[in-house]
């Protein structure tokens, strides 16, 4: 294994690359200690020692500081640890060992998602809002079945179609067909499903 490139990534910090396919960032006083240079060839304890020790301890580390401040999803921490340089298999264990302790869990995670967005949003937008955040639509299914057992979402759809439509002041009994098709169109581009829509605004058949 040899080091082909370094690159400054600040006063304190570097870009190591190896064989030219695998990089990490290391701090200057590490680099030193362990006489990383260019060119310089990487035995498979040094390589190792900064694998298993030097980088696993410091991403677990930063999971962990990232996680006192709010929760996140295992996309989202993946995310923000390649965006720190840490190679694959650093960072699978770094998820996995904060995963163990229950630290992040995408089920709950969705779940009180759902609780708090359930007030003001469509299952779909939900879901959508969710695949973003790299959560699986098996996760999602199971956290919307743990809600509805638990009966934790207190708005149905149909509820929030009713409050979308004082928000905006439509008469449904005064509207013109034209202004009905109009909202319709609105609220299922908010992910509302057609079945509900038409019963609060009118019968699927006028549409």
């Amino acid at each position: 294994m040899v080091v082909t490139d370094i690159v400054e990534i600040s006063k304190t910090k570097v870009k190591v690359c190896v064989d030219g396919d695998i990089s990490f960032a290391l701090y200057k006083s590490e680099m030193r200690k362990l006489a990383v240079n260019k060119g310089s060839e990487f035995s498979r304890e040094t390589y190792d020692t900064i694998m298993n020790e030097v980088l696993s301890k410091r991403a677990k580390l930063r999971c962990m500081n990232l996680l006192k401040s709010r929760d996140y999803t295992e996309h989202q921490l993946v995310t923000k640890l390649k965006q720190g340089l840490y190679p694959g298999e650093v960072i699978d264990a770094a998820v996995a060992y904060v995963i163990s302790y229950g630290y992040v869990d995408d089920i709950r995670y969705a779940k009180s998602y759902i609780e708090y967005a359930g007030q003001n949003r469509s299952r779909r937008q939900i879901e959508n809002d969710l695949l973003r955040k790299g959560i699986s639509k098996e996760k999602i299914g199971q956290a919307y079945e743990q809600c509805s057992r638990e009966n934790s979402i207190t708005v149905t759809e149909e509820e929030l179609i009713h409050k979308l439509l004082e928000k905006k002041h439509f008469d449904r009994q005064n509207a013109t067909y034209e202004e009905c098709q109009k909202m319709a169109g609105f609220l299922y581009r908010k992910g509302f499903m057609l079945d509900n829509i038409y019963r609060v605004i009118g019968r699927a058949e006028e549409y």
